[in-house]
């Protein structure tokens, strides 16, 4: 099954990317993510749902580690993996 995040951490700062923001957007780069954009008032990443699911966990702990006081989220089911083809769950 492949996954496609989308987040945003909290608080804002127009001035410049806050500790949080930061963390977030390295989690997500260096996770192994088949597609990952980075903006100023959102963020999205796509992949297996193992990577994010995993990626997910991971920034949640570092941001709201790193300062953030809510982190807004939604997860979608984009498709299947061709290796999940067939499978019965």
């Amino acid at each position: 099954m492949r996954l496609r995040v989308e987040f945003t951490t909290e608080p804002f700062d127009l001035d410049e990317a806050p500790a949080h923001a930061v963390v977030a957007r390295e989690v997500v780069t260096g996770a192994e993510l088949d597609a990952v954009d980075v903006g100023p008032f959102g963020n999205t990443a796509e992949g297996d749902a193992d990577q994010v699911l995993g990626a997910v966990t991971a920034l949640l702990r570092e941001s709201l580690q790193a300062g953030a006081t809510r982190v807004s989220l939604q997860v979608n089911v984009i498709g299947e993996t061709a290796q999940d083809e067939g499978d019965v769950t």
